[in-house]
């Protein structure tokens, strides 16, 4: 079976130690929802992070 997975929204945003928490719980209450949410440092900037939102 197939998963098809559409990226619905990314933002840049300043980094801070505490996103991680923010996207544990989103991912923890939205996922049967079909949501998932993402989160990576910028390999261009290391201050900012890619948050991403996702439909599964």
């Amino acid at each position: 079976m197939e998963s098809k997975i559409e990226v619905l929204s990314t933002v840049r945003i300043e980094h801070s130690s505490d996103l991680y928490k923010i996207v544990d719980s989103l991912n923890r209450t939205l996922k049967k929802k079909d949501l998932m949410f993402g989160l990576a440092l910028d390999q261009e900037d290391q201050s900012k992070a890619i948050f991403t939102i996702y439909r599964t």
